[in-house]
């Protein structure tokens, strides 16, 4: 089986392809001599869906418990020297009333109708629950005294950038040497210590690529230099990218470096024919292309933590992240306190990961929760506060979903309102002239409620390629088109109000369990599933390029 991938979508077994449980890769290695010189050697998983077990030479070295987020341990003492080495990995896909997403497991037990101990795995969200090895899977030694993380916070007046920087290393003597280099390579700023502020008189923000003309998505490389304080020798050298940016929020703006920004955006999925959601280099360029093409400047990691691939282009070409955390379809029965500390745990995981990165301008720790529950207050509450503990420089928000303005209990503790609304699709089907009248009703209300800026996270309709209808008809490409601009009439009022941003929902077609209301998936894409585009990707290209050129 390759790895990274998918193991659902590469054979021609349907009971692969559906299977619940745990499977099992194996793989001998060999490793280097030189790495046994008082090195660390460390074995680190991008991510593997779900709950994973890892052994290496028979003996169990990890354990991790989420599917989209990296995970390692130091393992130098259970390798063999000069012998061949055996990393065997158990990983599965099951979903529970605990995990992020939930689901449930319902046993059939009429063994009349079902074979005997036959069960269905139960869903929460509207995406196929892809499993396996999703991302790489790396061996990498540090020095035996190493610097191991750093966190770095910016901020800016018109006379100068500030870089806070702390550092995390595993040394009890050494010395750190803080360098800033520009995006050429440059000395621009120092320090000594394991935390410091460097100040840079002469400086460049990181602008979202719509935001400036000239030089956008400008990345500096923090780099950490560790020297033995007896010998003054190098022992360590770590190296971090990071930009200067801010993120604020007003009830009628988001800011970023003090200047509004409006989001043109998209709502996506790591999914794609036969890898799943196995990360995929020429697939990632191929999305970036596409969204630089639509003239989009942000996205949403909708809805679980994105490949680490991903981030970093986000960083490079100047898009802006709403990133999401794996709770999607929260019931009632997920609000207890063991999925509490998990989410917890999750969000901190994530935080962890991505605190570095310019592009990511807001946490969101939820889509489409049960937020009109009693129980949903207090938990979100607790959660929110817990990723504001582990970052307070960024915006948090959840997604709602399924409530109504005058019900909702979490809305008060985000910064930012991020809403899900699918006017004329599943609400008065295919009556595009009750769109307008509706959006606006419903956004001024929670505006009015709760006086926060408010993004629409998605909207859209389900459309199969090569369908057409006049008049238009549901599903039908032409009724796509249709049903955006009746939307973009709207957003255009508002957009000269509290609405901050527009996120149609989806970039491109996605696998789905089988239901029938799927045919064969999701097709709410702009794009098919293979990225060609349907007629409403040059809809939202023409409108996404004119509002892009005004800022």
């Amino acid at each position: 089986m390759p790895v990274p991938s998918s193991y659902n979508d590469i054979t021609a077994d349907g009971a692969l392809r559906d299977f619940v449980g745990w499977v099992w890769y194996e793989t001998d290695f060999y490793v280097s001599k030189d790495w046994f010189d008082g090195r660390n050697i460390f074995l680190r998983f991008g991510s593997a869906h779900y709950n994973t077990i890892v052994w290496v030479n028979t003996v169990e070295v990890m354990r991790h418990s989420g599917g989209h987020l990296p995970f390692e341990a130091e393992v130098s003492k259970y390798f063999l020297h000069g012998a061949t080495n055996r990393l065997t990995v158990a990983v599965n896909n099951t979903l529970t009333p605990t995990t992020l997403p939930p689901g449930t497991i319902t046993y059939k037990n009429d063994t009349s109708r079902y074979p005997e101990g036959y069960f269905t795995q139960n869903i929460q969200m509207d995406f196929f629950n892809y499993a396996g090895i999703h991302r790489p899977v790396l061996l990498y030694t540090t020095p035996s005294q190493y610097i191991s993380d750093v966190t770095i916070v910016t901020r800016f007046n018109e006379t100068a950038a500030y870089i806070h920087y702390n550092v995390e290393a595993q040394s009890t003597s050494a010395v750190v040497v803080t360098r800033v280099l520009n995006a050429d390579g440059k000395a621009v700023g120092f320090q000594k210590g394991l935390a410091g502020v460097i100040v840079l008189t002469n400086y460049s923000l990181w602008w979202p690529y719509t935001m400036s003309n000239t030089t956008y998505a400008y990345l500096y490389t923090l780099e950490l230099t560790l020297i033995s304080s007896s010998e003054g020798s190098v022992i360590d050298i770590y190296r971090q990218p990071f930009g200067i940016r801010t993120v604020n929020v007003t009830n009628k703006q988001l800011l970023i470096n003090n200047k509004p920004f409006y989001c043109l955006g998209l709502g996506r999925h790591e999914d794609s024919d036969i890898r799943g959601k196995g990360v995929d280099l020429p697939l990632i360029a191929r999305d970036y292309s596409l969204m630089r093409w639509l003239g989009a400047n942000c996205f949403r990691t909708s809805h679980y933590p994105y490949a680490e691939e991903i981030m970093d282009e986000a960083d490079r070409f100047g898009f802006v992240v709403i990133d999401e955390c794996p709770g999607v379809g929260i019931k009632s029965n997920n609000l207890g306190n063991v999925s509490l500390e998990h989410h917890k745990s999750v969000m901190r995981e994530l935080v962890a990961r991505d605190k570095n990165r310019p592009s990511v301008v807001m946490w969101s720790v939820a889509n489409e929760p049960v937020s009109a529950d009693t129980n949903a207050g207090p938990y979100f509450k607790e959660v929110i506060s817990t990723t504001r503990q582990a970052d307070s420089t960024r915006l948090v928000t959840f997604v709602i979903g399924p409530s109504d303005y005058w019900k909702d209990q979490v809305v008060p503790y985000v910064d930012i309102i991020c809403v899900n609304h699918y006017y004329a699709w599943y609400s008065d089907m295919g009556h595009i002239e009750v769109i307008g009248l509706q959006i606006k009703q419903d956004l001024d209300m929670w505006h009015k409620t709760f006086n926060k800026s408010i993004i629409l996270s998605e909207y859209g309709a389900d459309t199969i390629s090569g369908f057409h209808s006049l008049p238009t008809t549901s599903f039908t490409e032409d009724f796509q088109v249709d049903y955006l601009k009746a939307h973009h009439t709207v957003f255009d009022v508002l957009r000269n109000d509290y609405l901050v941003g527009e996120m149609v929902w989806n970039f491109a077609d996605f696998m789905t369990v089988q239901g029938v209301n799927r045919p064969y998936g999701n097709h709410k894409g702009i794009f098919t599933r293979q990225r060609q585009p349907k007629p409403a990707a040059f809809t939202i290209r023409n409108r996404y390029i004119s509002l892009g050129t005004q800022h």
